[in-house]
């Protein structure tokens, strides 16, 4: 029983810091998660609190974690475990039957999960759990009193100080299908190359089988069964991004025309105009200003209505053009900050500053056109 508790100590443990280790890399990312659970359960009034909710549960998990590693509280530790995974188990179980949430979240964007996987995950966990709790006997303090309360403290200043760092400025660790180095044409659904798979039926022994092509005079001895027809991208490495569109006012989408311009480029990202930071407003406009006077593409996309547009341009004095998408989940995944800036030089993601780290126009062109000349769009 030692050496069972022992294994499952061990895994329980990693597996609750790096389950919260990689939850706090993208915090914000978290609570949208959590806003969906909100929406699934009728609890809208808890979305206010959704960011400081996912920092909470990212900081309990790492603790937890650590704390089952070093044998420290045990009783408490045992007990707090047991209640998570009661929890978690309810809901993912929840979500799965009922396929409410069609990803968990329990990882973020670095290992998805369905509901299900996450389901079974969280069975495997409780049952690891029940073997802590039955030889709970045989965990004993890694260290004494002292040294316990010292390795704890520090865990827990840097379990907290690191989701806050995320939170205001972008993941350190980015998972991201909007990540730097995204060729946001070629990611895109609509654009990613496939192979098609046909599977056939046999007109004469009834067997099926799968082909990448059509053999010749298939349909003498083949009959195609049309709903096991599957694609796979050539390309596996390639990570489809969330489909989104640039609305003009008169509903023209310009998308395409804007990913694929030659040279740089920025998008600004302010997925909701209400809840946008406005004291950057004016150095946005300025940066914008200097970035028509070098034929530099600068545009912003929100999901704000056109009235709402109207009324926000006119109050900060933006002088820029902006585009409506239908949908915020892409902007809120292209990056996590309302404002935030994304640069793209042909077609593929170059940079990206969240609002609270907007360099001056001046340092990115030196960093980024040097060499380049003048861009025209």
């Amino acid at each position: 029983m030692k050496f069972s508790t022992l294994i499952a100590r061990i895994l329980v443990g990693t597996l609750f810091i790096f389950s919260g280790f990689i939850k706090a890399n993208d915090p914000l990312g978290f609570s949208y998660k959590l806003q969906e659970y909100f929406e699934v359960f009728n609890m809208n009034w808890m979305v206010p609190a959704a960011l400081t909710l996912a920092v909470f549960i990212c900081v309990f998990e790492i603790i937890v974690g650590f704390a089952l590693l070093l044998g420290a509280r045990v009783r408490l530790t045992l007990s707090l475990l047991s209640l998570m995974m009661v929890f978690f188990t309810f809901l993912t179980f929840y979500s799965a039957y009922y396929n409410k949430v069609t990803s968990c979240g329990c990882f973020g964007d670095a290992i998805p999960l369905t509901p299900w996987q996450s389901f079974y995950k969280d069975i495997v966990l409780s049952i690891l759990t029940l073997i802590l709790i039955i030889g709970r006997s045989t965990i004993h303090p890694a260290f004494g009193p002292g040294m316990e309360k010292l390795s704890l403290g520090l865990f827990t200043a840097a379990s907290i100080a690191f989701p806050f760092y995320t939170c205001t400025h972008l993941p350190l660790i980015d998972f991201r299908p909007y990540k730097i180095g995204t060729n946001l044409y070629n990611a895109s659904p609509e654009h990613i190359k496939v192979k098609f798979f046909y599977t056939l039926k046999n007109k004469k022994s009834g067997k099926t089988e799968e082909f990448d092509h059509f053999p010749p005079n298939w349909d003498a001895e083949w009959e195609l069964i049309t709903d096991k027809t599957r694609t796979e991208p050539l390309n596996k490495s390639i990570k489809p991004i969330e489909h989104f569109e640039m609305q003009s006012e008169n509903g023209d989408d310009h998308r395409d025309e804007l990913i694929t311009l030659k040279g740089c480029s920025f998008i600004l990202v302010e997925y909701s105009l209400d809840h946008s930071n406005r004291s950057i407003q004016g150095a946005l406009s300025d940066f914008a200003q200097l970035c028509r006077s070098d034929s530099i593409s600068f545009v912003a996309l929100t999901t704000s209505p056109i009235e709402k547009i109207k009324s926000f341009k006119k109050e900060v004095n933006a002088t820029y053009d902006f585009y409506q998408s239908p949908d915020d989940v892409p902007l809120k995944a292209m990056i996590r900050s309302n404002p935030g800036l994304v640069m793209l030089k042909d077609s593929v993601v170059t940079a990206m500053w969240p609002f609270r780290n907007l360099p001056s126009y001046t340092d990115i062109k030196a960093k980024y056109f040097k060499g380049i000349g003048k861009i025209h769009t």
